[in-house]
């Protein structure tokens, strides 16, 4: 059985990988590119699946999170894939990412988040 801490490393190596993905892109390359696309909602899928898998413990005690956002991403990107909006998508990217990295960073013991 995996822990809340295997769960939370996952969660932030797919965000930075999120973030590497990205680094070099303007959201109009974005927008025309199927593949970076394709990459960023994987990465938003492991870490909505991982977010899932958190006890509910872990998520009482860091309402910060927003884990009920995180998991309804990952459950749009899952069942309603056809529903996306790339626009959205990508101002998730902008503007949540590093938020979350940060949050993250803080619950992850530094050797683990390399």
């Amino acid at each position: 059985m995996r822990t809340d801490e295997a769960y939370l490393v996952d969660m932030l190596l797919a965000a930075y990988r999120i973030q590497e993905f990205v680094a070099n892109l303007t959201e109009a390359t974005f927008r025309q590119s199927a593949l970076h696309q394709s990459a960023v909602i994987r990465e938003f899928q492991v870490i909505g699946e991982a977010a899932r898998l958190v006890t509910e413990k872990i998520k009482a005690s860091h309402p910060e999170i927003p884990w009920p956002v995180i998991i309804g991403l990952r459950n749009r990107a899952i069942h309603e894939y056809f529903r996306l909006d790339v626009d959205i998508i990508w101002q998730i990217v902008k503007e949540d990412i590093a938020p979350l990295i940060a949050q993250l960073e803080a619950l992850v013991p530094p050797e683990q988040n390399e």
